[in-house]
């Protein structure tokens, strides 16, 4: 007997309209205005019919070149109820990173706003794909079409297509640091899987509020915890990027309940001046996640009674939600990711893929409904990746006697320095126990004695000798993993998503 083929419940708002239509979906923190269920999942409908009349079919490519915003999100839901992928484009990406992944997805419409008015006319005639390009508001030709337009679309979608839960639903670019950005599919079933895990952990219901701050162009932006808060009916408050100020300013006045940031924000909120008096008494969940979160940071949050404050661990191809730390553990286990979620295989493992012993470090690998089937035109790079259903991550990481997981750095980023391992995420934390470092990052630098050695790259907020904080670190770490140089720097180089650039922070200091 042929096993039955499976269909998949794709249109997400009509049925949380169905379900609890009057609850707030989005508050727009640039207009103020609240948004009903009932009332976005007329307006999604709208953005829908519009791709239907611009022959938009399930499969098509649809390109969004945008800071965050409601429609945005408009978008996302009107791909998840016509079948067609949304392909988010990382707006810092130079013209000719963004004339590749735009060629390599090819998408049918490209939808632009304001800000890139400048580059869509840059590479307009370099993207033969693209049949029709949609402003969101100011036109970069007359030609273009105004995304008003859809305000003369029907309220009603009734031409759902029968999508397999493998249908892509979002391309997100992702290693533009370190090569060509390779485009993770993340299918319906993907999306959905990820947000029951997220759902189930944390766990989230009807009367969350999540700010969000990351980008949309990023796998935290779109499934943590965005789309979880709609598959629920929670509350989203959409804002275009983040601002410390506003962030404090929503997470007091809106009674946010989850948030997430990476290191980099949550070290800007811990410098503000409001810090001391900032009211976080809503938070009943807290994320560091998208790099390595120095140890003083979450200490600094627990001391001031935000017991939720936790680092948390995901890749886009994973979901990218497939680890979690129960609230008991936060402070039991600290520093530590957790252990896996319901609907997740996790394991470390060595190179030839044999199993890790507890404390041993070797490769995180996962797998499960939340892992990507692969890349989008890229059947080298998934092979490397998703193995025997297994996708290799390339984080180093290790397990205790319990099973409770701790990430220690890429494995690109290992320094082999005269035969030991050295974990730069160690010597980072150390680093940033120091009241006079602001920020710091550990790279490895070829040495002709040791093979490679580790620089420390720091940014100072107060007096410091590069002496001083060598003495700091060789009180607390061994002597082979002691940076062999200080070099103090203005800035540290970041990525899109305020990730330290490694790269870019190596071709700073050596060139």
């Amino acid at each position: 007997m042929e096993p039955q083929k499976s269909f998949f419940v794709t249109d997400w708002l009509d049925r949380r309209a169905k379900l609890s239509g009057d609850r707030i979906a989005l508050h727009d923190a640039l207009s103020g205005r609240d948004i009903s269920y009932r009332a976005w999942n007329a307006i999604a409908n709208r953005t829908a019919n519009m791709l239907d009349s611009l022959g938009v079919q399930a499969g098509d490519r649809v390109a969004i070149y945008s800071t965050n915003c409601v429609e945005y999100l408009d978008l996302l839901m009107a791909c998840n109820k016509t079948g067609a992928v949304l392909q988010v484009l990382n707006w810092r990406l130079a013209i000719p990173e963004m004339r590749v992944v735009l060629n390599d997805a090819a998408p049918v419409v490209l939808v632009y706003s304001d800000e890139f008015v400048s580059q869509v006319n840059t590479l307009r005639s370099d993207i033969p794909s693209v049949r029709r390009f949609v402003a969101l508001n100011q036109l970069a030709d007359s030609a273009d079409l105004p995304f008003a337009e859809r305000e003369s679309c029907p309220t009603a979608w009734d031409k759902l297509p029968e999508l397999h839960p493998d249908a892509p639903w979002v391309i997100c670019y992702t290693g533009g640091t370190t090569g060509i950005p390779k485009g993770a599919i993340l299918t319906h079933g993907n999306m959905t899987w990820n947000s029951v895990n997220a759902v189930m952990s944390v766990p989230l219901n009807q009367n969350d509020v999540f700010l969000l701050s990351m980008p949309l162009f990023h796998t935290g932006g779109l499934n943590i915890f965005t789309l979880p808060l709609f598959h629920v009916g929670g509350k989203v408050i959409v804002t275009k990027a983040f601002d410390v100020e506003k962030a404090l300013d929503f997470i007091e006045q809106q009674q946010v309940t989850v948030y997430l940031a990476v290191p980099t924000m949550y070290a800007l909120m811990q410098a503000h001046p409001r810090w001391e008096t900032a009211n976080f008494s809503s938070i009943k969940a807290m994320f560091s996640g998208g790099a390595p979160c120095p140890e003083p940071i979450y200490q600094k949050f627990w001391a001031k009674g935000v017991q939720q404050f936790r680092v948390s661990y995901g890749l886009t191809e994973g979901g990218p939600y497939n680890i979690w730390l129960p609230n008991h553990d936060i402070q039991r286990k600290p520093g530590a990711i957790g252990v896996p979620v319901f609907h997740a295989d996790v394991r470390i493992v060595h190179e030839d893929g044999s199993l890790c012993v507890a404390d041993e470090p070797g490769e995180l690998i996962t797998r499960g409904m939340h892992v990507i089937p692969g890349y989008w035109n890229n059947p080298d790079a998934t092979a490397k990746t998703v193995v025997d259903g297994w996708l290799h991550t390339g984080d180093l990481a290790r397990a205790d006697d319990e099973g409770y997981i701790w990430v220690i750095g890429r494995i690109k980023d290992m320094i082999i320095s005269g035969g030991e391992n050295v974990y730069p995420a160690e010597i980072e934390s150390v680093l940033m126990a120091h009241p006079d470092v602001a920020e710091a990052v550990v790279i490895g630098v070829p040495d002709d004695k040791w093979g490679e050695v580790g620089w420390a790259v720091v940014v100072a907020k107060g007096q410091i000798t590069a002496e001083a904080l060598t003495i700091f670190m060789s009180d607390r770490l061994a002597k082979y993993k002691v940076p062999k140089n200080v070099v103090f720097v203005d800035a540290i180089p970041k990525t899109a998503v305020g990730k330290i650039d490694k790269k870019a922070v190596a071709q700073k200091v050596l060139s």
